[in-house]
C-alpha cells in the first residue's frame, strides 16, 4: 500500500463519517475519493463517489439506492493531508436516487405524515365532518403511474375509502415532483379536501430537498417511474462535502 493509498483512504473515511452523521439510518455507505500524489499536494481531488443503500434522510423516507459522483474538487491541501476535506470552491455533481413503492408507503404511514392527515374537515354529501386517514396504501403499478388508497374514518364511525391514480412529472422549477392526471377508482372524488391532502403529502415526500445534505442543492433532471420503483436523476451543486 502506498502513502497515496493511505491518503485517499483517510479522506474517504472522513467524508463517509461526515455523511453518516447527517443520516437517520444507512444499511450500506461507501465514499471513495480519487486523486493522485501530485494533485493532492496542490489540493486537487479528481472526484468523490458516494454510493449508499437503505439511506433514511428526512421525513422517514428511505432511499433504496443513492449514487453520486462529483467533478474535480479544490480543497485546502494542508487539511486534506490530515483527512479533512475543506472545499475552497463549489463543484458540480450528478446523482441517482432509487425509491421503492414499499419505502414510500412506509413514509406515508409515518407519524410525520399521519399528523398531516389527522382531524381534517371534509365535506361529504353536503355535510362538513371530521375525518382521519387510516392506513395508506401506495404502489407503483407501472405505466408511469402512482396509486394511492386510504381508509377514511369519519367522526360518526363510518369508514370510506379514497382511491386514485396519478402521473408524477418534474415540476417547472425542477426541485420536486408534481402529480397530474388524477383519476378516481370510483369515478368520483367523495372527499376532495382529504384527497388534496394526500396529494400534497405525496408531493412533499418526493420533494428533492428531502435528499439534500447540508451545503448541497439538487435539480431534477429526469424521472423514470416503473413497476415497483421510481428512479430520480438529478444534477447537484456541492458547496462542501458532509462534515462530522
Amino acid at each position: 500500500m502506498t502513502s497515496q493509498d493511505i491518503g485517499e483512504q483517510a479522506i474517504s473515511k472522513a467524508a463517509e463519517v461526515g455523511m453518516e452523521s447527517q443520516l437517520d439510518e444507512s444499511e450500506e455507505l461507501d465514499v471513495d475519493v480519487r486523486t493522485n500524489p501530485a494533485d493532492a499536494a496542490q489540493g486537487k481531488l479528481d472526484s468523490v463517489n458516494i454510493n449508499g443503500k437503505g439511506l433514511v434522510m428526512n421525513k422517514e423516507l428511505r432511499a433504496e439506492k443513492l449514487d453520486m459522483k462529483t467533478n474535480n474538487i479544490k480543497v485546502n491541501p494542508l487539511k486534506a493531508a490530515f483527512g479533512d476535506i475543506e472545499m475552497e470552491q463549489p463543484t458540480d455533481a450528478t446523482a441517482c436516487i432509487v425509491l421503492t413503492d414499499k419505502d414510500i408507503e412506509r413514509a406515508f404511514n409515518s407519524e410525520y405524515i399521519k399528523d398531516k392527515l389527522k382531524d381534517r374537515e371534509v365535506t361529504i354529501d353536503g355535510e362538513t365532518v371530521t375525518a382521519n386517514a387510516k392506513r395508506v396504501n401506495f404502489s407503483l403499478p407501472g405505466e408511469g403511474k402512482i396509486s394511492l388508497e386510504a381508509d377514511i374514518s369519519l367522526a360518526d364511525s363510518e369508514t370510506k375509502q379514497i382511491a386514485f391514480t396519478g402521473k408524477p412529472r418534474v415540476s417547472d422549477n425542477g426541485n420536486k415532483i408534481v402529480i397530474e392526471d388524477v383519476e378516481y377508482t370510483s369515478g368520483k372524488n367523495e372527499a376532495p379536501e382529504l384527497t388534496q391532502a394526500l396529494l400534497n403529502s405525496a408531493e412533499e415526500l418526493l420533494d428533492l430537498r428531502n435528499f439534500e445534505l447540508a451545503d448541497m442543492s439538487l435539480q431534477l433532471k429526469k424521472l423514470d417511474v416503473q413497476k415497483g420503483k421510481m428512479t430520480i436523476n438529478a444534477d447537484a451543486r456541492v458547496n462542501q462535502l458532509p462534515q462530522e
